[in-house]
């Protein structure tokens, strides 16, 4: 840390904020097909895998699971939801087991078939784990697609509150603004 510069608290590697993190960033880059296998490595380290290492085949298939689970966070019914992620669960998921990977992670949950599990079952299956645990404890769609016009980014909703509908302040600002310029006459 520089000086001056202030102290951030880091994301607890398996945190729902940090499970939620991961998965947007990977929903969203691979929504872009330019992105490649070092962009995803990169996305990878940076939420805790160690020395990750993929190729384009690997990033092929990890985009036909961002796909299904896009489809999960576009459902706009609990019950639609349950349903994407059920049929995800029963095709990827195995029987839960605590790992650690030889100690260099906290134990957490995987339902993956082994540590060695190819990247898209892994993702598959931590992630339809994840979303149906957020289902299952606060009983609300667990996120969705942007509703800001011309965004097409997903979010994991971890509030608290009433549920997102944007994936960014950003996003949530440039309507409101937008909608008070059109209130006001004006288009610009």
């Amino acid at each position: 840390m520089a000086p001056g510069e202030p102290f951030v608290e880091p994301t607890p590697v398996g945190s729902t904020r940090a499970l939620a993190e991961r998965t947007t960033d990977l929903l969203n880059a691979l929504a872009d097909r330019s992105t490649g296998a070092s962009t995803i490595t990169t996305i990878l380290t940076r939420h805790g895998e160690i020395d990750p290492e993929l190729d384009e085949e690997d990033v092929a298939a990890l985009r036909e699971v961002a796909v299904e689970l896009r489809h999960v966070l576009a459902a706009d019914t609990l019950e639609g939801t349950a349903t994407r992620l059920n049929t995800l669960l029963a095709r990827e998921a195995r029987p839960p087991r605590l790992a650690d990977h030889g100690g260099s992670h906290p134990w957490h949950l995987h339902a993956d078939s082994d540590d060695e599990a190819p990247w898209d079952e892994w993702f598959a299956a931590s992630t339809g784990l994840f979303l149906a645990s957020l289902v299952s404890q606060r009983q609300r769609l667990p996120g969705g697609v942007c509703a800001a016009r011309d965004c097409e980014r997903v979010f994991v909703d971890t509030a608290h509150g009433s549920g997102r509908r944007y994936c960014s302040r950003r996003c949530a600002t440039r309507t409101r603004v937008a909608a008070h310029r059109r209130a006001r006459g004006r288009t610009s």
